[in-house]
């Protein structure tokens, strides 16, 4: 007796492809605000609106006033900005240059670097790099920080790299019904399903009476620009507000997805004494962990922040 196989159940067919493709909106600065025209720096922009490598300046000398308006302006403009061959570079410039925007901001979990808001991150085959998911800094704090500086003390030979996200091309380029759907929504972000996995419930009930689960606005509007940026993302966005749980996972699902899209990011490929200063409100960043088990060391003062609306 032949016995005849049950026909094969058909896979099912998507109604529209994960990710919309063709032409994107890739605007450089928000509505009303125009190109800046420098006097003291030089721009190398690395796209057209996300990232620029800026010359003509030594960080390891005092920083005067007309300086300090052009690399603020600068970083308003392309929102993740660049300086290379900072050969004497220390950690007391790196201090001076974080205090243009503010002053340092604490983080909880990273080693201490030299001095007041200095983190160490030292990666190599013992302790491998863990920040490669896209992410904004401390969103699970009330106040995220509003920027960061990083400088490059030890590179591996190759890879290592840094990618940045513009949040507001993100936003700018999300359906206009998915717009209407997230307007006025917040989110909750915290640190214990990322942070709290590698601690022990004893550490996680200590450090959780200075640091409660927080809630932002899953769109915010730049403290200094004003523009849209939508602002939820991986490891810390844990879920909407007032959405089931089922409906909250699959917004934010498509919502997180957004930071990896090509056209909204830039790479930048470190070298000794590079130094790299971000917008933390605007841009999310994803550290590439290709270079194990090569060493990668490098130094981050977070600039402390304001509440979101």
């Amino acid at each position: 007796m032949t016995t005849v196989p049950a026909p094969a159940t058909p896979a099912p067919v998507l109604d529209k492809p994960l990710m919309r493709y063709g032409r994107r909106t890739l605007e450089r600065n928000a509505p009303g605000r125009e190109p800046v025209e420098y006097q003291l720096l030089t721009v190398h922009p690395m796209t057209p609106h996300l990232g620029a490598e800026l010359g003509g300046v030594d960080l390891s000398q005092p920083i005067g006033a007309e300086l300090a308006d052009e690399i603020r302006a600068a970083l308003l403009e392309w929102k993740v900005v660049f300086f290379r061959d900072q050969h004497s570079f220390a950690p007391e410039h790196q201090r001076a240059l974080a205090a243009l925007w503010g002053e340092p901001e604490e983080n909880p979990f990273f080693p201490k670097g030299q001095g007041v808001g200095v983190s160490r991150l030292a990666k190599d085959a013992t302790a491998v790099g863990n920040e490669n998911i896209w992410h904004s800094d401390h969103s699970f704090m009330a106040n995220p920080a509003l920027g960061s500086v990083l400088r490059a003390v030890e590179v591996p030979p190759a890879g290592g790299d840094t990618m940045w996200a513009d949040m507001g091309a993100a936003y700018d380029n999300l359906p206009d019904e998915l717009k209407q759907r997230i307007e006025g929504l917040r989110a909750e972000h915290d640190w214990v399903p990322s942070w709290g996995s590698m601690m022990t419930e004893e550490q996680i009930a200590k450090l959780r009476e200075r640091l409660p689960a927080v809630q932002h606005p899953v769109v915010v509007r730049h403290p200094v620009t004003g523009r849209r940026l939508l602002y939820v993302n991986e490891p810390f966005t844990t879920r909407i507000v007032g959405l089931s749980a089922e409906e909250s996972r699959e917004l934010l699902d498509e919502l997180v997805l957004q930071a990896r899209i090509p056209e909204y990011q830039v790479r930048f490929r470190w070298r000794a004494d590079s130094v790299a200063i971000w917008d933390n409100i605007a841009v999310q960043h994803y550290a590439i962990s290709d270079y194990y088990p090569a060493r990668r060391v490098m130094e981050r003062i977070a600039i402390a922040g304001v509440p979101l609306s």
